[in-house]
């Protein structure tokens, strides 16, 4: 075997590139603009319909083609033309259903039903979930930490240095990923480094966030993990991190990439360094690559003490105020920030005032980005196409629309709310009994987490993770990773509304919607959700969103005696 210092081997007898794999987001959707496209001069596209057609013709035995490559080169020609739906909405007759924001008009004419609706007995929290819908999944016992007794690790070849970016859970995947190329190199790991995001502007270290000496001992059987470099490791490279090589490894790259490309030099240097690392691993690896990942995401990594003591308070809290639901709740990651509307390059109500203020935002925050010769800002098309965050109006009116009425408690996990006060208040009124971080511990006890973004966040995790209902509305690591955690915790169920946002831009688009017609549209959103909890992961797919199968086994069904 070509390498046999890895103790997990390559890919499991089947050979893989060594080059490294494409991203998983290029490979579905290269094309696909957040904030905007480029357009193509219409003669120039006209010409080469033109050029393609008269080719065609010239050829024998295809010209019963030629009507269906002129269809096509037609429709590719008309969709050249741009579906600038936002900026030109008045030029040729009315915008396109689901283009405009008229949410609070919608709202505007169904609160009164709404409030009705409240004094039935039903609400959707006591029965969300069918369990005849779902198999129950469990842990798989080689997927657990193993309290008793240590394995003897075989000598390692050497010290693996890798630095997590990002926020929270980008930072998670990079971790949990470097413990599966780890082991996957028999290497040493060496507690990873957090760099200082310009976004997120955090300066925690793992041990600020992360249970350190659990997360060493409960890896011990598998890799073998160290806090900094040894002294004489440290005196080879002069006391500085940075004189280690850094090898440039490109996004989801292969095992066999690792193998033959950064295995030779880690033993030829006694040390190697990645930075960054994220999304350096492919998501489709040998199942015990995978085993590692599941074991440091799901056991391993678990928050420091007082992330997790803080956390435990305000989820009883959040429970004892939940007392009409008997103790279950709503949890909402909210994607309202200024930052956030800035870069969906959506529109809502605030008129030109709110226009200036998100050029200014992107400006700043993107510098020139959105300015570039030929991009086009594309509101009206984003909003049909489900792109645009959903406001906290729009969300308190989906839940109200399944069946969770005002006596449900409700909590916002959320950064700071896009002019909070106007787009805050109609969801605190449709949800008198909302909770946020702020509302469910003391100033005193937030007071050492203030100004960490990721420790903050973390406290928003935990009292998401145990909701008995969590609701994502804009994508991104945070439901990602929380999603595949709740999966690992509730039998393998995400207990998680996953709002279709292409139809809710219709249905919001339509104040004349009939209260009945948007319930039975909500429920079945909801029923929706119910069905896709148990999802499988595919191939390609990220363990930490679909842990079943490579982390959870099948529950054999018990059966009754007659």
């Amino acid at each position: 075997m070509p390498h046999g210092h890895s103790r997990l081997g390559g890919a499991g007898g089947r050979s893989t590139p060594s080059s490294p794999l494409s991203s998983p987001r290029s490979r579905h959707g290269r094309s696909r603009s957040f904030g905007g496209g480029r357009w193509p001069k219409k003669s120039l596209v006209e010409r080469l319909v033109l050029a393609i057609v008269s080719a065609v013709f010239r050829r024998r035995g295809v010209l019963l083609f030629a009507p269906v490559l002129y269809i096509t080169g037609m429709v590719l020609y008309m969709g050249s033309f741009g579906f600038d739906v936002g900026l030109r909405r008045n030029a040729d007759g009315p915008a396109p259903p689901g283009s405009v924001y008229r949410s609070p008009q919608v709202f505007e004419k169904l609160w009164p039903l709404m409030e009705t609706a409240s004094n039935s007995s039903f609400n959707a929290l006591t029965m969300a979930w069918s369990p005849t819908l779902h198999q129950s999944w469990k842990p798989c016992g080689s997927m657990t930490i193993s309290q008793i007794g240590s394995k003897q690790l075989p000598e390692s070849n050497g010290f693996l240095i890798i630095e997590a970016n990002g926020g929270l859970n980008q930072q998670r995947l990079s971790i949990c990923d470097a413990v599966a190329v780890a082991g996957l190199l028999n290497a040493t790991l060496v507690i990873p480094i957090f760099h200082l995001n310009s976004v997120w502007q955090d300066s925690s270290n793992f041990s600020d966030i992360f249970d350190e000496d659990f997360f060493i001992d409960s890896l011990k059987n598998n890799v073998k993990i160290v806090r900094e470099l040894p002294e004489d490791m440290l005196q080879r490279f002069d006391y500085n991190i940075s004189s280690i090589v850094n090898l440039r490894v490109k996004a989801w790259s292969s095992p066999n990439h690792y193998l033959e490309k950064v295995l030779p030099r880690m033993k030829e240097l006694g040390a190697v360094r990645i930075a960054p690392f994220s999304n350096r691993l492919a998501n489709a690896v040998p199942s015990p690559v995978q085993g590692l990942r599941c074991l440091a995401n799901f056991e391993a990594l678990r928050f420091a003490e007082p992330i997790r003591v803080l956390a435990e308070r305000m989820v009883q809290r959040m429970i004892r105020r939940s007392s009409e639901g008997g103790g279950r709740y709503v949890s909402v990651h909210l994607r309202f920030e200024k930052d956030m509307v800035a870069f969906s390059c959506c529109e809502y109500d605030g008129g030109e005032e709110e226009k200036r203020e998100m050029d200014v935002a992107r400006e700043k925050g993107w510098r020139g980005k959105f300015r570039r010769k030929g991009r086009v800002i594309k509101p009206g098309a984003n909003r049909m196409d489900g792109k645009c965050p959903l406001t906290p109006l729009e969300v308190g009116m989906m839940l109200r629309g399944m069946g969770f009425d005002n006596t449900t408690s409700v909590y916002v996990a959320a950064g700071k709310i896009y002019k909070e006060e106007k787009f805050m208040a109609p969801l605190k009124l449709m949800f008198p009994h909302l909770q946020t971080k702020d509302t469910l511990a003391t100033p005193e006890e937030l007071a050492p987490f203030k100004g960490f973004s990721s420790r903050l966040a973390a406290l928003d995790y935990s009292v998401c993770l145990h909701s008995e209902v969590f609701v994502t509305t804009q994508g991104g690591n945070f439901p990602h990773f929380l999603i595949g955690h709740r999966r690992y915790l509730f039998g393998g169920h995400a207990k998680t509304i996953r709002p279709d946002k292409r139809k809710l831009a219709l249905l919001f688009d339509n104040p004349k919607i009939r209260w009945e017609n948007f319930k039975r549209q909500m429920q079945d959103m909801l029923h929706r959700s119910d069905v896709k909890g148990s999802e499988l992961k595919k191939p390609g797919g990220s363990l930490y969103t679909f842990p079943m199968p490579d982390c959870m086994c099948k529950q054999k069904k018990m059966r009754h005696r007659q």
